[in-house]
């Protein structure tokens, strides 16, 4: 099976199998690469290059990616559920409806990355650099501790019981935001209320923060 550059149609990897699923790809070189829809779950790509690859609608639930190099990567509606991508980056890529729930992102950069309607519940964020388009994203129940939402885009998010212990809030536009249950910076539990209710609350926690 050959993996092909996604403009030039190139030759950068080539897999004696059949498929890519459980497939050891350990430090691979595939900036540019065209795995639009590609099976993927359970891959091994620690330590790889994916800059500027076209992941959208790609499925790698499971996989390893840590210290793997994502930037600029086009990956909507992809599958990144359960997997491994401790400290991995991903600034500037498109990842729009992308699934991340349960997955380990602990470390991970996603300065400047468009991840509008994407499932972060349940996902390990703490100390990430979320300094992202995180517009109707979904982080429910997410570790969000010592990451960095510095002048964020939170409009519409859930994070309905996340953990936001250190994080740094600074600017973050955060209406609409669901915050019932969440652990707010300072480790204190918050009880804003869901969107759509109509009785008068004092301030909100987050707004002291911006």
């Amino acid at each position: 099976m050959d993996i092909l550059h996604r403009s030039t149609g190139e030759v950068l990897l080539h897999v004696e199998a059949d498929t890519l699923e459980g497939c050891e790809l350990n430090g691979a070189k595939l900036r540019g690469a065209n795995l639009a829809g590609a099976k993927l779950s359970r891959a091994n790509l620690n330590n790889s290059d994916l800059r500027d690859a076209d992941l959208r609608g790609a499925d790698l639930t499971g996989a390893v990616l840590t210290e793997s190099c994502l930037n600029n990567v086009k990956a909507t509606g992809a599958q990144f559920t359960k997997a491994d991508m401790v400290n991995s980056k991903f600034i500037a890529a498109e990842l729009t409806g992308a699934d991340f729930s349960s997955a380990r992102l602990r470390y991970a950069q996603f300065t400047g990355a468009n991840l509008s309607m994407a499932n972060l519940s349940s996902a390990d964020l703490s100390m990430a650099d979320l300094r992202a388009n995180l517009t109707d994203c979904k982080l429910c129940r997410s570790d969000l501790r010592g990451a960095d939402l510095s002048n964020a885009n939170l409009v519409g998010a859930d994070l309905q019981d996340a953990n936001l212990t250190g994080a740094k809030m600074i600017a973050a536009k955060m209406a609409r935001a669901n915050l019932r249950g969440a652990t707010n910076p300072d480790g204190k539990r918050s009880a804003t209320a869901a969107p759509g209710s109509s009785a008068h609350k004092p301030r909100p926690w987050w707004q002291f923060w911006t």
